[in-house]
């Protein structure tokens, strides 16, 4: 597991997607602020320009070590070709951060192209990020992070919005087996983890509210938070928020696994046979 100094020091490369807001952009200002190069990715060049100029604020050099490049995740040629240009531009990459993600909502019989959406950003981004440049950062051999932003959504999948939990659960199964694969790798100096966010206020969940809900954390503290459990070399990055403990958390995932073993009925929790069992459960 690499130390966190020694991929997020001074000099070192960030590439972020998702960076014009929420999440993305945080952590786009916190590793400039760290001395990091940090290459912003998104989609929509007139929020990246302005995030861009947000992040150069907190940089000792922002104009040697801050770029901001309009990509499409989804779109592999895309992908490949901001790979090229951050080589061109800074040569090697230590911590990617593949965090592009979108929220239009979705039924199961819905309208296709929100399907097609959610699982081409939220899932194809991912694994699109993490094996165009995941072979780059194994082979320079300096220590490196690929963090990909999973869901409790994906955890739990509870219903309403199925696409979303279809494709969060599986950046969950792709970045564990993507931390099997980098630690089964001859001097592969190159670590995975799986950031789940609590209730965050951000653009994708806003919801047209300008004011942050009591409930939810900021996006800087999300991003503190993950700072704080990749110096102590988690995988697994489970948010709380200001509603929602650890200690719940944890009892509604082992809840979730819990279906299959006592062969409840699907999603149990909000099934009104079990909701009176659920809620006992939480209590104990």
């Amino acid at each position: 597991m690499p130390d966190i100094q020694s991929v997020m020091g001074k000099d070192k490369v960030a590439v972020v997607t998702g960076a014009a807001s929420g999440i993305g952009l945080a952590a786009a200002r916190s590793l400039a602020a760290r001395g990091m190069c940090v290459v912003l990715v998104d989609n929509d060049r007139d929020k990246l320009t302005e995030a861009e100029k947000q992040v150069a604020a907190h940089s000792a050099d922002p104009a040697g070590d801050i770029v901001s490049i309009e990509t499409d995740v989804s779109d592999l040629a895309d992908v490949e070709a901001l790979e090229r240009a951050v080589m061109e531009r800074f040569g090697r990459v230590h911590l990617l951060m593949n965090n592009a993600g979108i929220q239009p909502g979705s039924s199961l019989f819905g309208p296709q192209v929100n399907w097609d959406r959610v699982l081409n950003v939220n899932l194809k981004g991912i694994i699109n990020g993490t094996r165009v440049f995941g072979p780059g950062m194994i082979a320079h051999g300096e220590p490196g992070m690929i963090i990909n932003t999973g869901s409790k959504q994906g955890i739990t999948t509870p219903p309403g919005d199925p696409a979303y939990n279809v494709a969060k659960a599986g950046v969950k199964a792709f970045t564990e087996a993507l931390e099997h694969e980098l630690r089964t790798t001859v001097d592969c100096q190159v670590s995975a983890h799986l950031l789940i966010p609590g209730f965050v206020h951000t653009p994708l969940t806003a919801r047209g509210r300008s004011e942050k809900p009591a409930a939810a954390w900021t996006a800087e503290q999300t991003v503190d938070f993950m700072i704080d459990s990749l110096a102590k070399g988690d995988f697994y990055i489970l948010c709380p928020d200001n509603d929602v403990d650890r200690a719940t958390d944890e009892k509604r995932i082992a809840w979730a696994a819990g279906d299959i073993i006592e062969n409840r009925p699907p999603l149990s929790r909000w099934h009104p046979d079990y909701a009176a069992d659920f809620e006992n459960y939480l209590k104990t």
